[in-house]
């Protein structure tokens, strides 16, 4: 079963094994047969995460003539060689104390007055923080402010020598194409300072978020970029970045169905990165007031919809966010949209819903573009207008946005 692996390094309470942390996610089965699909408060419900044990190392193979041959360009090298130089010295790595022991996790250096951001899961619970600088110079930490549904978090270092702070350009990731090339750097089980590369494999993925919901369910995060750059455990709270240098996402978690010898999981190239559009919306609130707050619709929704869903359900197109149910007293119940109240074929899918195609004019294909589209361009009290499909007829509904609960 594939399986999602947040990005910290976890130290053993003895020795120095290195392991990854327990407590991102719950199971998800993406047939919507399964019971327990339904989510209050717009889900996309991922698998189970897992904890990695430590890894092994195992020796290189001595290379052929052929394998030395596959190379990139010079030109291409010394790019990459540049941009190195250039980044890494606002690249941190970060040490954390918690009861249960100590992690390790990634950041980088937001500004000039000393904040550093990284992922949530990084922080969460630590009694001590440590960041150290790759000229070695290492300072505590303490946390300024923390989003549980995007799974960010900014550290305070004070009394850092001003040397020491090279805050990263931050990019535009609506401008990011499938395909572009993508550079990690981080601290993946606890080697400092690490590079890697590789491309932008798909936009708008959703994760669960680490916030939970009034029922105990867990809330989205969305538009997340999908990479197959090599990340591990350590390199949570690292950037992602463009080739000019510039960050476009925090890595945050990795997905796999594979192991290597010993059962530990490999990286099977499918990580996944806060989109920095997200971050340039949330921090600089988080610097101010400490909390952000998403906007809500108050609907479940089904991540896609199969060829059997749309039969079952009786709708004219398998594209849209299908509403599965809808909160009482919340946005969407206000404006009158529907739930699926009517049992069909497929167990647990209940037809008579809504079907969300567009929002604001733009259009919905999955559950994924509309949970991006809200993310990125709308806060709470604001309005929005929903164009959906019920009972195969075309209509549109206008809604005020409130904050999640």
């Amino acid at each position: 079963m594939k399986r999602v692996y947040p990005l910290i390094a976890v130290l053993a309470l003895v020795g120095s094994t290195l392991a990854c942390s327990v407590g991102l996610g719950t199971a998800r089965n993406n047939n919507p047969s399964t019971p327990g699909n339904n989510n209050p408060t717009e889900p996309s419900q991922l698998p189970t995460v897992a904890a990695l044990p430590a890894p092994t190392l195992m020796p290189l193979p001595q290379p052929t003539l052929s394998d030395s041959a596959i190379q990139l360009p010079p030109s291409s090298q010394n790019e990459l060689v540049s941009l190195y130089q250039r980044v890494s010295p606002g690249v941190v790595s970060i040490s954390v104390s918690t009861d249960q022991g100590n992690a390790l996790g990634s950041g980088f250096v937001y500004d000039g007055q000393g904040h550093v951001v990284t992922n949530y899961h990084v922080i969460e619970g630590a009694s001590d923080l440590e960041v150290d600088f790759p000229s070695g110079f290492k300072a505590h930490g303490k946390v300024v402010g923390t989003d549980l549904d995007s799974d960010v978090a900014v550290i305070k270092v004070d009394n850092v020598p001003a040397d020491q702070l090279h805050p990263l350009p931050l990019g535009d990731s609506s401008k990011l194409q499938v395909g572009q090339t993508v550079i990690a750097i981080g601290n993946p089980f606890g080697l400092a300072g690490t590079m890697t590369t590789g491309i932008v494999s798909a936009m708008g993925r959703t994760l669960e978020s680490m916030r939970q919901t009034p029922g105990g369910q867990l809330f989205s995060a969305g538009d997340l970029i999908q990479t197959d750059a090599a990340i591990n455990p350590g390199n949570s709270g690292g950037p992602l970045l463009n080739t000019a240098g510039e960050v476009i996402g925090i890595n945050r978690a990795i997905r796999t169905n594979s192991s290597i010898a010993g059962g530990e999981p490999s990286n099977s190239g499918i990580g996944f990165a806060v989109s920095i559009n997200i971050v340039k919306r949330v921090v600089p609130v988080l610097l101010e007031s400490g909390q952000y707050d998403y906007p809500y619709l108050g609907i479940t929704s089904q991540e896609e919809l199969t060829l059997v869903d749309q039969e079952a359900l009786g709708l004219p197109q398998a594209t849209g966010a299908y509403v599965t149910e809808v909160v009482p007293g919340g946005p969407a119940d206000k404006a009158g949209m529907r739930g699926g109240t009517n049992p069909t074929d497929v167990q647990g899918l209940n037809a008579g819903g809504d079907l969300i195609i567009a929002v604001d004019g733009r259009p919905v294909r999955v559950f994924g573009d509309l949970l991006s589209y809200l993310m990125n361009n709308k806060s709470p009290g604001e309005q929005v207008v929903l164009t959906i499909l019920r009972d195969n007829q075309q209509k549109e509904v206008t809604l005020t946005l409130e904050k999640r609960p």
